[in-house]
């Protein structure tokens, strides 16, 4: 990570506060603050109970003629904000969703379970811990932290949150990949600078696989971006799911997956 948040972060470049994005920027930070970050009825549902968490993947958990019960594949929860949930578009064009297709072209079996909700802190992420844990996951990709650095929560308590959800994770025996997130220099280069590493330190104190930047090709990009500046478009998450897919490729092929049917 470079000391400068300019030099690192693309939302603290010369071309982002050049090209008018600061308004947007601020325009979504508000919508996030004010109700958009909450439970919109337009957001992808959300399953709230272990029944309709079990409808959220292609279960293969079968009986055949003689009565023999097939294992389902090995579940991926993808467990975030706003920007899992896939504010802004339809359910089949948010990362998890274009993550489970691009799992299914290169012949993995996994199924990849959208556990995104928009608005979400680490705060409340923690308290969805045990919730995750009932899916059953053998990995799960952990993006939160951007409502809290937007919000302009104190870095130890994210922190402290982020490293509780991580070993409540590893403790189950679940693989754990970190996203990396960066945030614009809003609140000075220190909370700037000290968000962005945060995440790097954490993954090396509890050696969890680390997403560099979640939203890496992305971020500032306006024909990948939805009019807040925040959230991406359809193809803004296809390139989001495909940077997931290149960190998350290696640990796979350590596995030994069921066959593709």
């Amino acid at each position: 990570m470079a000391p400068d948040s300019h030099a690192f972060h693309p939302f603290g470049t010369q071309r982002f506060r050049q090209s008018g994005r600061w308004l947007r920027t601020a325009i979504g930070i508000l919508l996030l603050l004010s109700g958009v970050g909450g439970c919109d009825p337009k957001d992808p549902a959300l399953p709230t109970t272990e029944t309709q968490l079990e409808g959220n993947v292609a279960s293969s958990h079968v009986l055949n003629g003689s009565d023999r019960v097939v294992t389902k594949p090995a579940r991926i929860v993808a467990f975030g904000d706003s920007l899992t949930a896939g504010l802004g578009v339809s359910p089949d064009q948010s990362y998890p969703a274009q993550l489970q297709r691009r799992l299914r072209e290169a012949g993995y079996p996994h199924e990849v379970i959208n556990a995104g909700v928009s608005g979400d802190t680490t705060t409340g992420g923690l308290r969805r811990l045990d919730w995750i844990l009932k899916s059953r996951p053998s990995m799960v990709i952990l993006e939160l932290g951007a409502n809290d650095g937007l919000r302009g929560q104190p870095l130890s308590l994210m922190a402290s949150n982020l490293a509780k959800i991580i070993d409540g994770l590893q403790q189950a025996g679940v693989e754990v990949v970190l996203a990396g997130m960066q945030i614009p220099p809003n609140y000075g280069v220190d909370y700037t600078t000290g968000f962005a590493s945060l995440f790097e330190q954490l993954a090396r104190n509890h050696s969890a696989t680390l997403i560099p930047f979640f939203l890496e090709g992305v971020a500032a990009r306006k024909e990948l971006n939805q009019a807040d500046g925040i959230h991406p478009t359809a193809e803004g998450y296809r390139i989001v799911a495909e940077t997931v897919f290149n960190v998350i490729d290696p640990l796979l092929k350590k596995e030994d997956p069921l066959p593709a049917s």
